[in-house]
């Protein structure tokens, strides 16, 4: 499993600095097997049809980035990546260096935070006061590392979905920013059932594929809930012969994890890596926004699809100007069984 199957050339310019104007007006690429439709996302309407049931990963981007400096001051920024209990956290630190345990940092105002241990890529720090308090003091959007440009108060509201309710991401599941509350509205009239999962993003969903990661066929862990109403909602859907439509790679992710089993009430931490040759069985069709190159999104995307068939996408996307990633343009994937 070589990553750079997974790339793809892309001019930078067409990597999205700022939302579209209007959440519904990004374009929607509709791939079908062997075609592709240029329309926009309000269109998506046109693509569901009576006894579909549309899954929303429910989760909210708490703002968790924060800018700090060590005892030598020398700069350093933190991203949050999980709270751990009331004074710890499991954090991403940008340094120059390697921390060692029981190192000093500090915030502004000079708050002072203790390195305890390293995991991985990670560090666990202690707070002096409760985390979610210190992340409210002192804690910005964490917009992803390829939006060249600080946080502003538009992106407090336009980096969140409508239907955001469970505090606990550090990104957002992109492929919910398009939806409004009219688009929503419109959709249940349709006779679409909506149900929504839980999958809290990590910060680890920016960080390049590693080897451990390819060889144990492993991702990072990131926390997850299904409740007995979405059990029942999918099997009820199963049941009429209508789809499971994933809204974003995170739903797809939760949603495959529960399948892994019976479809029953369920949380806790998945690290499923979804890769060619993964049989899906509870996702139909999935809405998407474009993903990284190399990444395990891409991976996930050319199981659903087929390699060949997202490259090719891929293609048309970057020819047709669809801007890419967080705040870029969405796709409708409609699955190719193999």
């Amino acid at each position: 499993m070589e990553t750079s199957e997974y790339y793809y050339d892309l001019p930078e310019e067409l990597i999205a600095q700022t939302p579209s104007e209007k959440r519904s007006d990004s374009k929607l690429l509709h791939v079908v097997p062997n075609s592709f439709e240029d329309r926009v996302f309000s269109d998506l309407t046109t693509m569901l049809n009576e006894n579909d049931l549309l899954v929303l990963n429910n989760t909210k981007v708490i703002p968790s980035r924060m800018k700090g400096f060590k005892e030598s001051g020398g700069k350093i920024e933190i991203l949050l990546e999980r709270i751990l209990g009331n004074y710890r956290a499991l954090v991403q630190i940008k340094s120059s260096r390697n921390l060692k345990n029981g190192s000093s940092l500090y915030l502004s105002n000079n708050i002072e935070i203790h390195v305890v241990s390293k995991e991985d890529s990670f560090y666990v720090v202690e707070f002096p006061e409760e985390v979610e308090k210190t992340m409210k003091r002192f804690a910005t959007v964490p917009l992803p590392p390829y939006i060249k440009r600080e946080a502003n108060p538009r992106d407090e509201k336009r980096y969140q979905t409508v239907y955001a309710s469970k505090l606990g991401a550090v990104a957002a599941p992109t492929a919910g920013l398009h939806f409004t509350e009219e688009l929503l509205n419109k959709i249940q009239k349709m006779k679409v059932d909506i149900g929504e999962i839980t999958l809290h993003i990590g910060a680890g969903t920016f960080m390049p594929l590693r080897a451990k990661q390819l060889q144990m066929k492993k991702l990072h862990k990131e926390y997850f809930s299904i409740d007995q109403k979405l059990c029942n909602q999918i099997k009820h859907t199963k049941k009429l012969g209508g789809r499971i439509i994933a809204v974003g790679t995170t739903a797809t992710r939760a949603l495959e994890t529960v399948g892994l089993k019976r479809i029953e009430p369920k949380k806790g931490y998945t690290d499923i890596f979804i890769y060619p040759g993964f049989r899906f069985k509870v996702v139909d069709a999935m809405i998407t926004n474009f993903h990284l190159p190399e990444s395990s999104l891409m991976m996930l995307v050319a199981a659903f699809c087929g390699r060949k068939e997202i490259l090719s996408a891929y293609r048309h996307a970057v020819e047709n100007r669809y801007r890419f990633f967080s705040y870029g343009d969405a796709m409708f994937l409609e699955r190719k069984d193999t």
